[in-house]
């Protein structure tokens, strides 16, 4: 029996014991969408041998209806994906949209009109399939141009895009997007519960307009400042961002912050970890999580990184296939006090739907999946404790982590990768691990060199 189908049984075993029955009260549930990466310029029907700008040259023979793996979104999918959320949950309590709507092509082909007029497309179709539903939306790095170039001031795309989303903002919300693309509201106005939408593209490595600064549009003192009152007025929180801090698990020792603003995301979290139920990112395209600890070494939250609805397989160098199939995600959560109490992702699978019929379907539960009671940051430490320890439980979260895209095996290098992205968000934190797991950073860092010696002099003797 091979390792896929010893997994499956293994896993089909374990959940008999599982006690399903689950009481409706306080539930809700909504959704997480990213990374939509609408391409305009998809076309089936042309002649050359990429069908769309964003493969990059990269030719496309097998386009299909749907999109291709070397592209972004064509409208065909972005349509497909808002009807299949209609028709799997069509009156969820609130959507997150975590942003990059533009497609990966140079700067030179597109535009501030060009950026707004796709923010605004997916806008229309989002406000027109859910006209009644709130939407907290977070801007991506692509929503921007230059692309990733945010600046931690007013400007024209921040001031239009808040606009654009007149209908879901209150008004002290779009003041501080129009000041630095980031916002505070009460959960669906309800007491107790809020909502902080971050603009982490402030702290991107590659955003050159905010290198030399300390405090980007002083966007971690308001948030500070949120959180506090939040403590003070007994309310439960959830945090909505694009790119994440910490580490791409599909490359060793990307990181997508610059390192001290990394660090100061940690101590926000850390410190107001009591009011934070819930953490909501995307721009990896991949499903994944993120575990943060206090300085003992317990659980104290979950960053949880939904996959992208583009299936475009990035070109970041040393990733070696990084596509994925499209995904959608619902959380479903205690209404009075945001516990995440499960999620569920649906997919299509591309290839199939391209060739035989459109199909969305669901790709797994959590708790069934991997066997805890709710998706809290102890039950979430116990996933990822079991996918470090189990690897019957890695390659089903590998499986998941491209959206049932790539189904190799996950092997002893993969395992570092992936194990110390999730365990470890801190830079140095991350380094030990990778040597710790048995692994090598390639970054030029003198502790984690002397440490490897260290341990290399232990292995001697």
């Amino acid at each position: 029996m091979n390792l896929t189908m010893a997994c499956v049984w293994k896993i089909i075993l374990l959940n008999i014991f599982i006690v399903s029955g689950r009481s409706n009260v306080s539930k809700g549930y909504f959704w997480h969408i990213s990374d939509l990466h609408w391409d305009p310029s998809y076309d089936v029907g042309g002649n050359s041998a990429s069908k769309c700008a964003s493969s990059g040259g990269r030719p496309t023979p097998n386009a299909g209806r749907f999109g291709d793996y070397s592209c972004d979104s064509p409208w065909t999918l972005i349509n497909s994906t808002l009807s299949a959320m209609k028709g799997i949950l069509p009156d969820p309590d609130f959507i997150i949209w975590t942003g990059d709507d533009t497609p990966h092509v140079p700067n030179e082909q597109l535009g501030v009109e060009p950026v707004l007029r796709i923010i605004s497309n997916l806008t229309h179709i989002i406000k027109t399939t859910f006209p009644k539903t709130k939407v907290y939306s977070a801007m991506g790095n692509h929503d921007y141009h230059p692309k990733s170039q945010m600046p931690p001031e007013k400007n024209i795309i921040y001031e239009q895009t808040a606009n654009l989303w007149h209908d879901w903002l209150h008004a002290a919300s779009k003041e501080t997007f129009k000041i630095g693309g980031y916002y505070t509201e009460k959960l669906l106005n309800q007491t107790g519960l809020r909502v902080v939408v971050l603009n982490t593209n402030l702290y991107y490595d590659q955003n050159k307009l905010t290198e030399n600064i300390k405090d980007p549009a002083d966007q971690f003192s308001w948030a500070d400042k949120v959180l506090q009152d939040a403590a003070k007025n007994n309310e439960k929180v959830y945090i909505i961002g694009h790119v994440p801090p910490g580490f791409f698990e599909k490359k060793r020792d990307k990181a997508w912050f610059r390192k001290e603003f990394n660090k100061r995301y940690i101590d926000l979290i850390q410190k107001h970890s009591a009011v934070i139920q819930g953490q909501f990112f995307g721009h990896h395209h991949t499903d994944s999580f993120r575990m943060y600890y206090s300085s003992e070494g317990s659980p104290i939250s979950a960053m949880f990184l939904t996959p992208g609805v583009t299936p475009w397989t990035t070109t970041l160098p040393g990733v070696i296939d990084g596509g994925n199939n499209p995904g959608i995600r619902i959380f479903e959560y205690d209404t009075k006090t945001l516990l995440i109490k499960d999620i569920l992702t649906y997919y299509m699978n591309l290839t199939y739907s391209n060739v035989v019929h459109e199909r969305w379907e669901k790709e797994y539960r959590l708790t069934e999946a991997f066997r805890v009671p709710d998706a809290s940051p102890a039950s979430m430490h116990r996933v990822m404790e079991r996918i470090s320890s189990d690897k019957c439980y890695l390659q089903k979260y590998y499986e998941f982590n491209s959206v049932n895209y790539d189904l190799t095996e996950c092997h002893s290098d993969c395992r570092i990768d992936h194990v110390c992205a999730m365990r470890e968000v801190d830079f140095e934190a991350y380094e030990k691990c990778v040597v710790k797991e048995g692994g090598s950073s390639t970054a030029p860092v003198l502790f984690t060199l002397l440490l490897s010696l260290m341990l290399s002099l232990l292995c001697l003797n």
